[in-house]
């Protein structure tokens, strides 16, 4: 029962901080500091990503008729619509950059920066920016205003800013691309959307590359495990989801910058300290 408690609260601060722009990883990397799980270090590690994919699947449901390019007219001719054909065109260009520097040094990167010292100070230079773009931008009017405007070379920028996000954990890879996006004049909204688009096949792959890692083999109580953790990310990521992007049509980024910050100085404090491993 201990074990389903643990694996139901990842599951809960997965589904809130995959979305919000305050970084998945480095809060899963946290909350593991402090709440070990029974299981091998190894279904640990790869439970840690793969607990992603439910969260993912909460974009796939909400956001179904925006990406998905197969319709039927009438519920009976299937209709190609070619708007959402680019848009995943778009999507397949902007993850170019992490796919490829993610599949080539992941573990070099995990082995360096996967700690709560890099997380730490990954929350505070991302949550400056947030506050520093914002301030800049007060004002502003956006240029790109829907998805349909973002060009192949705006999508290229996004997934540069994505890479980062994929070298440092709490950067936060919803974080690093809005930032991205707003600083080329992306609208929050559109922004948010398309960040959430790209989780997509960033998400999938890195589940099935630690999942060939780990091996198919799962005990029972580990498949119940990763299971139930799915199951809570993606139930806590519908509200979630539609939580941020109600928010952000009255609200700008700043408020996610602050507590980045703070929670990074918390960290830097906890491991000064002694209390979490640095």
């Amino acid at each position: 029962m201990l074990e389903i408690i643990k694996v139901i609260l990842f599951g809960i601060v997965e589904g809130i901080t995959e979305w919000l722009p305050v970084s998945s990883t480095g809060h899963m990397i946290i909350l593991d500091e402090f709440i070990k799980l029974d299981c091998t270090p190894e279904f640990r590690e790869m439970f840690l990503v793969v607990i992603q994919l439910g969260a993912i699947m909460a974009v796939v449901i909400l956001f179904w008729n925006k990406i998905f390019p197969f319709q039927f007219k009438d519920k009976t001719k299937p209709v190609i619509e070619m708007d959402k054909i680019m848009l995943w065109l778009k999507i397949v260009v902007a993850c170019i950059p992490a796919a490829v520097v993610g599949l080539l040094f992941d573990d070099v990167f995990e082995a360096l920066f996967y700690h709560a010292i890099p997380v730490a100070l990954a929350l505070i230079v991302f949550g400056v920016a947030f506050i520093v773009v914002e301030r800049k931008n007060k004002g502003a009017k956006a240029k790109i205003k829907s998805l349909n405007d973002i060009t192949f070379k705006t999508a290229l920028i996004i997934g540069v800013f994505q890479l980062i996000a994929a070298i440092f954990p709490g950067t936060s890879r919803s974080g690093a691309t809005i930032v991205g996006a707003l600083l080329i004049g992306v609208s929050r909204s559109v922004a948010a959307e398309f960040t959430f688009f790209l989780a997509i096949p960033v998400m999938f792959g890195a589940s099935l590359l630690k999942i060939v890692k780990f091996g198919w083999s799962f005990t029972a109580i580990e498949a119940v495990m990763l299971i139930l953790g799915m199951v809570v990310a993606f139930a806590v990521s519908v509200f979630v989801i539609k939580f941020l992007m109600d928010y952000i049509k009255k609200h700008d980024f700043q408020a996610f910058g602050w507590y980045r910050i703070i929670l990074g100085v918390v960290v830097i404090a906890l491991g000064l300290c002694g209390v979490i491993t640095v």
